[in-house]
């Protein structure tokens, strides 16, 4: 999913960090028991659609898969990524890169929240309804040197769908709505984690563990994460008011939650599932112990930052609850040694390094 949903993976705490008022704390309970929520939404679906993107045999709805190569490599790309965005943000004008971005994450947008709608509006839509098939196709050369450059399936539900996500994406890009955010955030996380899979536990762990020292270092180390936090405008981050309740849908005060907080343990969690399902136990053990584990380590990051008065990056503590829980578990189980070794991706595209180092923006 080729969407800059990354470098904003620490972004709880830089845009949290600019917020100057005081809310109520009936307000601050409503906005972060909201954000924990639809946290929780986009991982748990995702994470059941995972499973079955996984078994597909579409070419078209194979996973991106994730080696140990790419784990490796992403903490350095995406330190780059964010390194770059700086520099750009001081050079040129913020106005006309937030224009690129929001006409970007425009089309992204509708494309992600198209395909998050897809399975429920086939569930909607009666058994009666007229639905035609039509493909795209587009093709270099004739003859036997004829090559596809797009080959693309859909059907009116598709277009239906389509429709619908257009004028979300035109709300957001008139009026930058926090709903419209919302709806475009919780569709690039879902299709995140539904779409980009790790091929076993030891990536997961390389990957987590290399961008725990990346949340930090940006967040503690330097200026540059909060910089280009102040600048981005994109729906790379989940809101919510925390004046909801004095000024309705117009209020502005809002607690923030990057997407890579949600994709990266997301894709690891998802992870877990297809482990507990290739050992034909009828068990969710691992699954539902990282799930858990995920919740934790969300509610100690906002435990700590509303103690210290200062805000924290979650990864922070989202690394060490969602790989240390499962760990742990497989311990007790005699399971450890099967869990590290499994190949879990069957079959499915390489993720591209480009895609890669723009995940988490």
């Amino acid at each position: 999913i080729d969407s800059l949903l990354f470098v904003c993976n620490a972004f709880i705490y830089a845009l949290n960090a600019t917020a100057k008022f005081v809310a109520t704390p009936e307000g601050t309970a409503l906005a972060y028991g909201s954000l924990v929520f639809m946290a929780l939404l986009p991982i748990f679906f995702g994470a059941l659609r995972s499973v079955t993107c996984s078994k597909s045999k579409n070419a078209a709805d194979m996973p991106e898969t994730i080696t140990s190569r790419d784990a490796a490599r992403f903490p350095i790309i995406a330190s780059c990524t964010l390194f770059g965005l700086y520099l750009f943000f001081k050079v040129f004008s913020q106005e006309y890169i937030n224009l690129l971005l929001s006409v970007y994450f425009f089309v992204l947008g509708v494309l992600a929240l198209s395909h998050t709608m897809s399975p429920l509006m086939s569930r909607i839509f009666p058994a009666s309804f007229p639905n035609k098939q039509y493909q795209l196709l587009f093709t270099q050369g004739s003859g036997e040197s004829k090559e596809e450059i797009v080959n693309y399936e859909f059907d009116t539900k598709n277009l239906v769908c389509l429709l619908i996500s257009s004028v979300v994406g035109v709300w957001y890009l008139l009026k930058k709505h926090w709903i419209a955010n919302n709806l475009f955030g919780l569709a690039f996380a879902l299709n995140g984690v539904e779409l980009l899979h790790l091929n076993n536990v030891s990536t997961g762990c390389i990957l987590l563990g290399g961008l725990f020292i990346y949340d930090v270092f940006w967040v503690f180390g330097t200026n540059v994460m909060v910089t280009v936090a102040k600048s981005f405008e994109a729906p790379i981050k989940l809101v919510f008011p925390q004046d909801l309740l004095e000024k309705g849908l117009e209020a502005s005060n809002f607690a923030m939650l990057g997407l890579g907080d949600i994709v990266i343990p997301g894709i690891f969690i998802a992870l877990l599932l297809r482990f507990d399902v290739s050992l034909n136990k009828n068990s969710r053990t691992y699954f539902y112990s990282s799930f858990l584990a995920y919740i934790f380590g969300l509610g100690l990051t906002i435990f700590v930052m509303h103690t210290f008065k200062h805000a924290q990056p979650a990864l922070l503590y989202l690394v060490p609850a969602c790989v240390g829980f499962p760990v742990i578990i497989a311990l007790f189980k005699g399971e450890l040694t099967e869990m590290f070794r499994a190949e879990l991706v069957l079959a499915g595209k390489h993720v591209s390094e480009h895609a890669f180092a723009f995940l988490f923006l």
